[in-house]
């Protein structure tokens, strides 16, 4: 089929309006005589760099079908471990936010009924009600301040985040974080195995195929390690050393890169590393509700605990005490 019924015929059937936009500007710059590669770049915001390089060299080698599908392989895997981590995230999320909303509730509906019950008896009070009682009396004398603050807390956050500093802070802080940081982890290192795979059997040169994944792995603490391995690449170092400065990845990595180099297998070996760590982050997310489960539980058992301690031995002294009379 032609190109521009291709593209054309593309834009008709997509229920995408950005993308079905996007797709008959492609077509018209097509007819007016510009390449694929070049139409496409005007669309960054669609169409990301690493795809746009990836067409280009298939343009230019006469491979364009096999560069499309090399790209649509890469981009199913991309999608498919993005949507198993967020579904795997999900559960843990909506038990915090659950937890947060008890809280608050506990606090300024619950517990005060409790304590004018327990200040029309004159007994001392066990230490658990007397910290119930005094979080009561602060979120509900403050419950204003402490919603301020969340709010402001989460803006702040986010903006600094948006900085270069912040983003980089961050993106490095996700990485340690307990049971999850090890998942993001393999799962960045699966892309940039991946992607740089797709780079280099497409045919695009080393340093720029590193730059192009820099941004493809979406973590700027990762990000400055590959463009570090760009730049020891420029000095004329080889691949394998780079790649063992970064200190990003196993013994069993980087033999295997290093054995791509002395065979000129190096695509084909790291389309290997990258199924490697797809079916760690996927035997991980696997195992991923299984593992955070008990830590929710103990978390929720130790609130029950607290709640109970505070609210029901009080009574149940009040109760002896008055059975005694």
């Amino acid at each position: 089929i032609p190109m521009l019924r291709a593209i054309e015929g593309l834009a008709d059937t997509t229920q995408n309006k950005r993308l079905r936009t996007t797709l008959k500007d492609v077509h018209d710059q097509l007819e007016r005589g510009r390449n694929l590669s070049t139409a496409m770049s005007q669309h960054r915001g669609v169409f990301p760099r690493l795809v746009i390089a990836i067409v280009h060299v298939g343009e230019n080698t006469g491979q364009l079908e096999e560069s499309f599908q090399q790209l649509s392989v890469y981009l199913e895997k991309e999608q498919d471990t993005r949507k198993r981590i967020k579904a795997a995230t999900r559960y843990p999320s909506f038990v915090l936010i659950a937890l947060v909303v008890a809280i608050f509730v506990l606090n300024i509906f619950v517990i005060p009924t409790f304590a004018s019950m327990f200040s029309r008896f004159n007994v001392e009070l066990p230490w658990a009600t007397r910290a119930l009682l005094g979080s009561s009396e602060f979120f509900v004398g403050y419950w204003h301040v402490l919603l301020l603050a969340m709010v402001g807390g989460f803006f702040g956050v986010r903006y600094y985040v948006g900085t270069d500093n912040g983003r980089l802070k961050w993106d490095s802080l996700k990485l340690k974080i307990p049971i999850i940081g090890s998942i993001l982890m393999r799962s960045m290192l699966g892309r940039f195995a991946r992607s740089f795979s797709v780079m280099i059997g497409a045919g695009v040169p080393l340093t720029q195929a590193l730059s192009l994944v820099a941004e493809a792995v979406d973590n700027a603490w990762m990000e400055k390690r590959i463009i570090e391995m760009r730049r020891g690449i420029e000095r004329g170092e080889n691949l394998s050393r780079v790649a063992r400065q970064s200190e990003l990845f196993t013994p069993l990595i980087l033999q295997m890169i290093s054995v791509g180099e002395e065979t000129g297998r190096v695509d084909v070996l790291l389309l290997e590393v990258a199924e490697y760590y797809e079916r760690e982050t996927d035997y991980d997310l696997k195992t991923l509700t299984a593992r955070i489960e008990p830590v929710m539980i103990a978390v929720v058992a130790v609130m029950v605990l607290i709640l109970a301690l505070g609210i029901f031995t009080p009574m149940w002294d009040m109760m002896s005490a008055y059975q005694g009379r």
